[in-house]
Formats: C-alpha cells, structure tokens, sequence
C-alpha cells in the first residue's frame, strides 16, 4: 500500500462508523444453470397432469419428456413412435394426455365447431350420420375438442410450462456455448498463427 492509499484509507476510518472498509457480499442472482433440472422440471408439470386428468396413456416419465421434447423440436408422430417402440395411435393419445396439440390434429373433413354443437344439442343425434364421417374419424375428433377444452380450461398452463422448460433447456445450452467462444475468441484475440498451405 503507498503512501496516498494509506492516507486515504485513514481517513476514511475517521469518518466512518464502523472500522470495517469492505461492503458486505451480498449473494448473486441465479443463473439459468443454477435452476432445478429440466427433467425434474418436466415430471413435476407430467405428474400435476396425471394428479387432475384421467391419461389413457400409462408411460414412464421418461418416455413422456421424450415425447414432449420430440413435440417441441417438430418431430413427426410417425418417428417418435418409431423411437418409442409404440404404435403412431399411442403416441398421438399421449399427446392429448399432455395438451400438445399439433394443427393438423384439428383438421377434418367436417368443422368441428359443428361437432360440438351437435354433442351439445338437446336432442340426441346419429353424429356419424349427420357429419357423413366413420366412427374411428369421430372418435379422434371427439378425442381433439375434448382435449382442447381441457387446455382452454386450464389456460393452455401446461403446454406453456412444457415450452418454457424445453426453451430455457436450449437457451442455457446456447448461453454456455455462447460463452465457451467468446472465452475462446478473447483468449486468442490477437495470436499469430503460422500456418503455411
């Protein structure tokens, strides 16, 4: 410590209150890193679902985060059943079990605004008869709407917890890389290098 520093801090004890020059550590805010694994993040929203609807799947959490993981990266029904070892149909139900909706799963050869009235009317109706559909196409919509009131009812809360969990997962993954070569590129910032082609 020279001379002025010593003056300074001599002077600053004299008209301080206390005899202490350092500030108290406070502690940091978290980081993306810091928080509950993303899979253990994904099986607390699985099972609050399974705690308030009936799944008509029955699988593992690990196959369920491998769904919803293999949703948000746009994965095709046809591959992750391929993956999962299970038939396209079991993958397509355990999805409305977890809310996760596609657009085209909405799609039908009849407006399924009309299906709801119909099952809501007050006389009973031959549905298949009056939409011209199979009972396999029907079941599937009935399977949609129901899902999607479901979703509706719970304000979309789960899908958007699964996308928010599965986004943070990629933004920490990018931060980290991110990080990794700005150290890199600070750490070589200025290197010659000799390479001769």
């Amino acid at each position: 410590m020279d001379e002025k520093t010593e003056e300074l801090r001599d002077l600053f004890l004299d008209v301080a209150d206390d005899g202490t020059v350092t500030e108290p550590q406070e502690e940091t805010p978290g980081s993306l890193t810091d928080e509950q694994p993303e899979d253990e993040r994904l099986d607390d929203v699985i099972e609050r679902m399974q705690e308030r609807y009936a799944f008509e799947t029955d699988w593992d959490d690990e196959v369920y985060r491998r769904l919803v993981r293999g949703f948000f990266d746009e994965e095709s029904d046809a591959d992750l059943a391929e993956e999962l070892d299970v038939d396209e149909g079991s993958v397509i139900r355990a999805r409305m079990d977890l809310h996760l909706l596609r657009e085209s799963d909405t799609e039908f050869p009849f407006e399924l605004r009309k299906l709801r009235q119909l099952r809501n009317a007050e006389e009973e109706v031959d549905l298949a008869e009056e939409l011209e559909a199979d009972e396999a196409t029907l079941e599937r919509a009935i399977c949609v709407i129901e899902t999607q009131d479901e979703a509706r009812t719970a304000n979309d809360r789960f899908r958007d917890e699964f996308e928010e969990i599965v986004t943070d997962g990629d933004l920490s993954t990018q931060l980290a890389r991110d990080a990794r070569e700005d150290g890199l590129e600070e750490a070589t910032e200025g290197m010659e290098n000799d390479l001769s082609m």
